[in-house]
């Protein structure tokens, strides 16, 4: 009798070893919700200061996500590109791989990556906002939305750096012989070089840290770039014109590193898509909103701001025509098709 109580004892005993053990395999379920609710610490990388619009969605994005997960998702942002030493270019290298987490960043630093990126910007293709909407939020937005895919980033969101325009010292901008001989500062990448010097001047590329000095010495001539730019950098103090022809559209992706985004819970995904496409439209509105006022800002300060006729438009459209002739077969004929309202 003692051997059965001793053999049901040890036969009791291993039962409850292997409910233990099964409990356990079926607690995979539980482990499932614990990864659901994953916690996580990103960085964010912006390329100006925390005055600009960019920064101000970043922020709502940071803000709006730690709330909505009540702490368990943590986003801070860096300004001045602080994770890439300065470097645009590199931050978008490092949203590529891995090693920043989230960036707001212009397609034109992207077309370092592959110069299809360029088609965003491509010469008085996009004439106003209206167009502007109607690309991005229609199949141009599903096209860029692809090919930052390939290089490994998941865009959340479209923002706005704006058109960019042009600022000089010498005389008003209403025709391209009006550009002759013109030394203009632009951003450092190949296309913008064939189409400055397309227009007839001799296009110089400098970090924009030196551009107010280079202005103000005599250096260059002019510069380029969105009205946000022109205002708080203070180019209005050595620019005496500005011509607002919209000649090239600069676009703002808020990306994050894909990997990082596949990696999420179905939830998780769901709530970067939704905070990320309301934090980049929340930067399209105030910065057109304080475009605007800074446009008016800038006639009071002086300057001779003029906007082209349809006609005098039509002008540079035919001056800059060989960069579609260049640039086409580059980006593909079907991106450029799904970004030409």
């Amino acid at each position: 009798m003692r051997k059965f109580l001793k053999g049901r004892n040890l036969l009791l005993a291993m039962l409850l070893i292997v409910s233990a053990i099964l409990a356990a395999c079926g607690g995979s379920s539980s482990g499932d919700a614990d990864d659901k609710e994953k916690s996580y610490k990103l960085k964010m990388s912006v390329t100006v200061s925390d005055s600009s619009t960019w920064y101000e969605a970043a922020k709502k994005l940071a803000d709006d996500m730690d709330k909505e997960t009540d702490g368990r998702i943590k986003i801070e942002v860096f300004t001045n590109e602080q994770l890439s030493g300065g470097d645009s270019g590199k931050a978008v290298e490092g949203l590529a791989k891995g090693s920043i987490d989230l960036t707001f960043n212009s397609t034109i630093i992207y077309s370092i990556l592959d110069q299809r990126f360029g088609v965003t910007s491509a010469p008085f293709l996009l004439k106003d906002h209206s167009e502007v909407d109607k690309v991005f939020n229609g199949e141009g937005g599903e096209k860029l939305k692809g090919l930052l895919a390939e290089k490994g980033v998941q865009a959340l969101g479209y923002g706005e750096n704006g058109f960019r325009q042009i600022t000089n010292s010498k005389r008003e901008i209403k025709l391209p012989e009006d550009l002759n001989g013109l030394k203009i500062r632009i951003p450092g990448i190949t296309m913008y070089t064939d189409l400055y010097r397309s227009l007839g001047t001799d296009p110089a590329t400098m970090t924009f840290s030196e551009v107010f000095t280079a202005l103000q010495q005599g250096t260059i001539d002019g510069q380029e770039n969105p009205i946000d730019v022109i205002a708080s950098s203070k180019l209005d103090e050595v620019q005496d014109y500005l011509t607002l022809w919209n000649y090239s559209y600069d676009p703002l992706v808020l990306g994050m590193n894909k990997k990082l985004y596949d990696s999420l819970s179905d939830a998780d995904r769901e709530l970067f898509d939704r905070l990320g496409k309301e934090a980049a439209a929340y930067q399209v509105k105030i910065a057109r909103e304080k475009e605007a006022s800074q446009i008016e800002d800038l006639k009071g300060k002086g300057m001779n701001v003029y906007t082209p006729t349809d006609a005098e438009l039509e002008a540079f459209k035919k001056a800059v025509q060989p960069i579609y002739d260049k640039y086409t077969d580059i980006w593909g004929e079907d991106l450029l098709k799904a970004f030409t309202p």
